[in-house]
């Protein structure tokens, strides 16, 4: 049997919607960061928030959805589902719209409600669980109505052109190209699928030049099992807890994440991701997410570590999403009372940390 006429034109109609959109998007800003301390190191924030559907998450969603396209796995009555706390669910509710397609989040029972809304903005629905169980559920789902599970934990690494083809590395290393520093000493991302990790690690491998004078350093959070994946390479280690910092950090080890193409790996307290959060709000005038916050206190390590050791050169991070999501937890002081979480000692540390470039211990 073969593909009817009226499949191959409908898959042809939502290529077209997908590279049209892709067309009519400029590429996100890089911005420096500019601090006293700074003296022969920068700071740049690629700033993924300005993305039509305010994340990081808009890249991964539109190389899901070609790459579910490409690959046969979805036609013009295929509803979609996803296991996802927030970001990537929005993104790919957006997509689902551009194609007239069903949309089902599958969000744990933490995600913040402006995530919530968003989502159903774009006309997609939301099943809640409990952390663990999103990953069951949303299969159950796909079989049940003959849908297609994205399932970006597993997909995010292989439906992303590593090589180029205007990815996140390519689009850092050509905004660079004319700076003081234009080959950074570190790019530091965090992981949720371990897609962006996966992407800029083999990109940086791809381009020798970059490979030997370019590491990758990845942050992850309390409550996640990657780091501990890197240093001891247990497949099955889990933990019981979900991640506090939405969008990042997992429970389990996913397909996606590739620890051989990172450099180094950062654990970050929940407590220092939010406390930079919400100090990076008066350096840019701007408020940005939990995850940006961990990102952040990544790199100031480094730079800190540079200054100490009379280094020069450049750190790029990215600004991952909007702070306006979270005004109901990162931003609201009884949450993170209720949370246990002291943010007083990083605060500290960072205002030191503005004027020497030093990074006291907490």
């Amino acid at each position: 049997m073969t593909q009817t006429t009226a499949k191959k034109n409908w898959l042809a109609k939502a290529l077209t919607i997908i590279n049209s959109d892709f067309n009519r998007s400029s590429d996100t800003h890089l911005i420096k960061v500019d601090l006293p301390c700074f003296v022969g190191v920068s700071l740049y924030l690629k700033d993924e928030s300005t993305h039509p559907t305010g994340s990081l998450k808009h890249r991964l969603a539109r190389s899901l959805f070609l790459y579910g396209l490409c690959n046969g796995l979805i036609n013009q009555d295929t509803p979609i589902i996803e296991s996802s706390s927030g970001s990537t669910a929005i993104s790919e509710a957006y997509f689902a719209r551009l194609l007239g397609l069903r949309f089902i989040a599958v969000v744990p029972l933490s995600t913040a409600a402006e995530k919530i809304k968003q989502i159903e903005f774009y006309g997609g629905e939301c099943h809640k669980v409990e952390p663990k169980d999103i990953y069951a559920k949303a299969q159950q789902l796909a079989d049940e109505l003959n849908g297609h599970y994205m399932d970006q934990f597993t997909y995010a690494e292989r439906a992303t052109d590593w090589r180029g083809n205007n990815n996140i590395a390519e689009s850092i290393f050509a905004q660079m190209a004319m700076e003081p520093h234009p080959i950074p000493r570190w790019i530091v991302v965090s992981a949720g699928t371990g897609g962006t990790s996966a992407t800029i690690g083999r990109y940086l491998r791809y381009n020798p030049d970059l490979h030997l004078n370019t590491q990758l350093a990845v942050v992850d959070p309390d409550n996640s099992v990657f780091f501990d994946y890197f240093v001891h390479r247990d497949v099955a280690a889990t933990s019981t807890k979900g991640s506090r910092i939405e969008g990042i950090g997992r429970p389990r080890v996913e397909p996606s994440f590739l620890p051989d193409v990172i450099d180094h790996m950062i654990h970050v307290p929940d407590s220092a991701s939010i406390a930079t959060m919400r100090w990076l709000e008066g350096i840019l005038g701007r408020k940005c997410g939990g995850s940006t916050g961990t990102n952040v206190y990544g790199a100031i390590q480094l730079l800190a570590q540079m200054i100490k050791d009379n280094q020069q050169g450049s750190v790029v991070s990215m600004i991952c999403d909007s702070g306006e999501r979270y005004l109901n937890s990162y931003y609201n002081d009884e949450w993170v009372k209720q949370q246990g979480l002291d943010l007083a000692p990083y605060t500290q540390q960072l205002k030191h940390f503005i004027v020497s470039g030093e990074l006291q211990a907490v």
